[in-house]
């Protein structure tokens, strides 16, 4: 008798264990925009991507062993791998690129397309639920709500690069995918020591890039400045560490659509930050940005479709060597 894959069920957790980790993803990641701009200045992307998340990962793996004696298979470090280089290379790393020559706010305004990548790629590729009306005005209200906050005004009509344009589209897809990927596979316990393995993998295939498209000769110690090396830090402590394992554990306990709301989120704290912080108006432009931004989150979190008969409740396939 053949038996099939052992379905493990789900544990909810907490609700304000949930509402915390949003919270994380949403403040944190909607400051990293300017933090990667800073080090931009005098840091090349590949390098500063691939320092960020090699370190962070190296300090995780190094935790990871002091607690206990990780168990990482060739498997696991193989799909590390694969989903490090979609997520980090192909989505942080080529948006560092961009943002040498693509202002930011178009930048934010491409990378909100990143919750329509996953939504449907997840129906698409993965056989996911399929979008029901609710969650489809929910993600055109958010994309309405991110062109208001950062449309061609804010641009200050200054021309396209296209090619960084491209490579932000481009970014957004990669980045999806190895979301979606990465709750399909094999991966060591506990969800730090994940996030440590695909940090590493990632990290050093930027830094592979960087010395393949020759950054390294470009880097020099002196030259760094005292605001990129501060925005490295906080990138690889608070952007890196902390958000990314939150991010890939709300991945596992809740859906692809609520988690892409960040992605509408992100843009908004940014400003919200820079009237706290900077002392920039709150325009009535951010006010309908945001209430926009806001009723689209409300929409996409409490909408539940009905689930298929066929498909099991609760429950995840699990394969464990």
């Amino acid at each position: 008798m053949t038996t099939g894959p052992v379905v493990v069920p789900v544990p909810r957790p907490p609700t304000w264990k949930v509402i915390a980790g949003f919270g994380v993803v949403y403040v944190v990641w909607g400051s990293t925009y300017f933090a990667i701009r800073i080090g931009v200045e005098t840091l090349p992307p590949f390098t500063l991507a691939g320092v960020r998340w090699l370190v962070a990962g190296l300090i995780l793996f190094v935790f990871a062993i002091v607690r206990s004696r990780p168990r990482v298979t060739a498997a696991q470090w193989r799909a590390a791998a694969l989903v490090g280089g979609l997520m980090l290379l192909g989505g942080n790393g080529l948006v560092c690129w961009a943002e040498q020559w693509v202002a930011s706010g178009l930048a934010a305004l491409l990378v909100g397309t990143v919750p329509l990548w996953l939504v449907f790629l997840d129906w698409i590729c993965f056989r996911g639920e399929r979008p029901g009306r609710a969650t489809l005005v929910g993600l055109l209200l958010g994309s309405a709500g991110v062109l208001i906050l950062v449309g061609p005004h804010s641009l200050g009509g200054q021309p396209i690069h296209i090619p960084g344009a491209i490579a932000l589209v481009i970014a957004c897809a990669c980045w999806a995918l190895g979301s979606l990927y990465s709750r399909r596979v094999d991966v060591p316990s506990p969800m730090w020591l994940a996030s440590a393995t695909q940090m590493i993998a990632g990290g050093v295939i930027l830094l592979g890039v960087a010395l393949a498209t020759g950054e390294f000769p470009r880097v020099h110690v002196h030259a760094v400045s005292w605001r990129s090396l501060a925005a490295l830090i906080y990138l690889i402590l608070a952007g890196s560490i902390i958000t990314l394992t939150t991010y890939l554990w709300l991945l596992k306990v809740s859906t692809p659509a609520r988690l892409a709301t960040y992605a509408y989120v992100n843009p908004l704290i940014a400003i919200l930050l820079g009237c706290w912080l900077l002392g920039e108006p709150f325009t009535p432009r951010v006010a309908l940005a945001a209430a926009v931004i806001l009723t689209a989150v409300v929409v996409i979190t409490q909408y539940r479709r009905r689930p298929r008969q066929s498909a099991p409740a609760a429950a995840s396939v699990l394969s464990r060597t």
